[in-house]
């Protein structure tokens, strides 16, 4: 019986993972509608708006990165947005800003830049162009998701 049976469908389509081998260097813009995983060198831009994005751990990305989900084996020089979440693995190295509603870096890992915590997740690419404060408030009629104290 083959492993493929036995693995779980994941988001893609096709069940699987596109691959970018450690051999192969991309300068320009990767964008589509599937899991990638890379292993080799990128300059420019990934964008991969409602899909998974692995940094392999020989992977170098001088890149900006736009994906749901965002997981860093390897190097990455760019500013990094993920809906979903953002992990930084104990080997993995962040170089830019990072705008996501879910963080982890582990220990051992190398993370310079700043972090921002988007809990909307799934707002529009246009309203994650306007400044934090300016989102924060902006056409948001119902209560927050937290509770409030009031003093007596």
């Amino acid at each position: 019986m083959s492993t493929d049976a036995m693995r779980p469908l994941s988001s893609t389509p096709s069940g699987s993972t596109a691959r970018l081998g450690a051999s192969l260097h991309v300068k320009g813009e990767i964008s589509g509608n599937e899991d990638l995983h890379i292993d080799g060198s990128v300059e420019g831009l990934v964008q991969l708006e409602d899909r998974k994005l692995t940094v392999g751990a020989s992977a170098k990305l001088n890149a900006d990165v736009v994906a749901r989900e965002v997981v860093v084996y390897g190097s990455v020089k760019g500013n990094l947005r993920a809906r979903d979440r953002i992990e930084i693995k104990k080997d993995g190295s962040v170089v830019g800003d990072l705008t996501t509603a879910r963080i982890m870096i582990e220990d051992g890992a190398y993370f310079k830049g700043s972090i921002e915590i988007d809990r909307t997740g799934a707002s529009s690419s246009s309203d994650l162009d306007k400044p934090a404060y300016a989102r924060s408030n902006a056409g948001s009629t119902s209560s927050p998701a937290h509770a409030s104290v009031t003093k007596p």
